[in-house]
């Protein structure tokens, strides 16, 4: 009874190399009657970067029915500017190594600038992970981030706190 809303799964290394990863993704899709555009799928740098070939592959399959992907801690691992204009991807995580003291560390503002600036420019949006205090929050926003997430909103809460909030809201 609740309007839908988008939900965002993280694939573990093992999940994502499943030779089926887009059937088992199509069969979930199918058993719980989710709109697969309300399906976002969150990999690490490492996962994506580590076999690019096959890696491209998958996400463009997954993209074309529908699904969205983020790269989840983007800047902490090793990537590839070059592979990542030909990934299909929706979204980049900001990592909250660098939310943490965006507002205190200029090299932190920056990198998060450079990050956003360049996501944007990319069509991609970009989600803060691991705000904690409305001046992150202001920061961010006068960036021009898109999403954030992080305690300053709400702790990790079990499945019946979130039907009451959802009830409320």
């Amino acid at each position: 009874g609740f309007p839908q809303v988008r939900v965002s799964v993280n694939l573990s290394m093992r999940q994502f190399t499943d030779a089926a990863i887009t059937k088992s993704v199509m069969k979930a899709i199918d058993l719980s009657k989710l709109d697969p555009g309300l399906l976002d799928l969150e990999l690490t740098e490492s996962m994506v970067m580590s076999n690019a070939e096959r890696t491209i592959g998958a996400l463009r399959e997954l993209k074309s029915i529908g699904v969205r992907l983020s790269i989840d801690d983007f800047g902490t691992g090793y990537s590839s500017l070059s592979r990542l204009k030909d990934l299909p991807l929706s979204t980049l995580k900001l990592d909250q190594s660098f939310v943490r003291t965006i507002t205190r560390d200029r090299n932190n503002a920056a990198i998060s600038r450079a990050i956003i600036g360049l996501s944007h420019s990319l069509d991609l949006r970009v989600v803060a992970e691991g705000v904690e205090t409305p001046d992150q929050l202001e920061f961010l926003r006068g960036l021009e981030c898109d999403e954030v997430q992080g305690f300053l909103f709400s702790r990790p809460v079990p499945v019946p706190a979130m039907t009451r909030f959802l009830e409320v809201h």
